[in-house]
């Protein structure tokens, strides 16, 4: 392994203007990192990675790197890309098992952070650094979110959240598991209790309904409920998937991790138009995903799922989808799982007053993060609904700079 990832940074061309960078949404310094590593400055490279992103590792893993900083390699256009993945992966890996962190210096401040998925722990981090007192709050028994109980352990180890989790408390920040801020503990409460400024940072657990007849019935279940544990769940021999994202493929090719025989992935459109990244698709086929395509579903049955065909017409130049006039069937299946993206709960928001929310639940903030109420902030998924891990790091970067401006100023004041 050690061999292939210099062989692949000797490949880098450290150009001047890197395209690689720029397709990054945190602007990763991929060359810097790159140099570092050829001239044996390991630790400098991984603290260059962390001090950008601390999920650093993490995206090394699940990002969609054939659209972002791999896509754009110079490279790429003519031969393959620079594994950029590969490489940010070895590197972070290792400075998270060898880095010790501890505070810049002690500020003045509370920090209560709610949720402890991709935003939270990124927010976590950084005002640690900065010197604040920060305490997380996580409904779930470990920390995580939806990086440990949404992502298969095949794509993401679960040994590498528990690492984070460390590194965490090792910068004094205090965790608090099993904790649902909203239903006993309110946002009115951590205030009353002298928390400065609070982020609530907890994702996207609703799942989206299909909307047609039968999704109560036994054999039907939802993606983002099945991927906590899919240990509890008995398929059966044949599994119909309903999605096109990668929850569909993490679902799908987990459920053949588990035992089901036979595993299809249903979608109304064609492959060309799934939203699930390239990796993920080819790799599902390689797992033994088979695809039904230009199938939409119109009900669920405990025989399986009843669909019409469907298929791309003209009108007016715009393309639509229209189903094939008496093209029921029922395709069969023991179980049926929905995977057609989630929204956010409402345990935070029902029970906190002068926090607005848009008409499909997300908490409304400004680019800095700030809420309608007074000291609360908010980022990722919650906010921008099911996104990618990156995106939520990304803003919580600026969300994180705004919170200590915000509580920095509150002392201030007070001298």
């Amino acid at each position: 392994m050690a061999k292939y990832i210099v062989d692949e940074a000797k490949r880098c061309l450290q150009c001047k203007n890197p395209a690689c960078s720029k397709g990054c949404p945190v602007s990763t310094p991929i060359p810097d990192v790159i140099k570092l590593l050829l001239e044996g400055e390991m630790n400098k490279a991984g603290k260059l990675l962390f001090m950008n992103n601390p999920l650093s590792v993490v995206c090394s893993l699940v990002c969609t790197h054939e659209k972002q900083c791999e896509g754009n390699c110079i490279l790429g256009k003519k031969s393959s890309p620079v594994q950029v993945s590969a490489i940010e992966n070895y590197i972070s890996d290792y400075r998270l098992d060898v880095m010790s962190l501890k505070p810049e210096k002690k500020l003045q401040g509370n920090i209560g952070i709610i949720g402890s998925g991709p935003a939270g722990i990124t927010i976590a981090f950084i005002l640690a650094l900065k010197g604040y007192n920060v305490t997380m709050f996580e409904a779930h028994d470990k920390i995580g979110g939806i990086l440990r109980y949404g992502i298969p352990e095949f794509r993401l180890p679960k040994e590498v959240l528990d690492k984070l989790k460390d590194k965490l408390i090792e910068l004094g920040v205090v965790i608090r598991p099993n904790t649902l801020i909203g239903p006993v503990l309110t946002v009115e409460d951590l205030f009353n209790d002298g928390y400065d400024a609070l982020f609530v940072g907890t994702g996207a657990w609703k799942p989206n309904k299909l909307g047609i007849k039968g999704e109560s019935l036994g054999n039907v279940h939802f993606a983002i409920d099945y991927l906590k544990n899919p240990e509890v769940y008995n398929l059966g021999n044949k599994l119909c998937v309903i999605g096109a994202g990668n929850a569909a493929m993490d679902v799908a090719r987990t459920a053949i991790r588990k035992g089901v025989k036979q595993v299809s992935i249903m979608y109304r459109k064609g492959m060309e138009d799934m939203s699930a990244s390239q990796y993920e698709l080819d790799f599902a086929k390689i797992d033994g995903v088979k695809f039904e395509l230009y199938k939409a579903p119109i009900e669920l049955t405990p025989d399986g799922v009843v669909y019409a065909e469907t298929m791309k017409v003209e009108e007016d130049g715009v393309q639509k989808l229209v189903h094939v006039d008496n093209s029921q069937a029922l395709f069969e299946c023991d179980s049926i799982i929905v995977a057609v993206s989630q929204g956010p709960k409402s345990n935070i928001v029902s029970t906190t007053t002068g926090l607005n929310v848009s008409n499909n639940g997300l908490v409304l903030a400004d680019p800095c993060g700030k809420t309608t109420k007074e000291g609360v902030f908010a980022s990722g998924d919650v906010v921008t609904g099911a996104r990618n891990v990156v995106e939520a790091v990304k803003h919580s970067k600026q969300v994180a700079e705004c919170m200590h401006e915000y509580v920095s100023k509150k002392y201030e004041n007070m001298q």
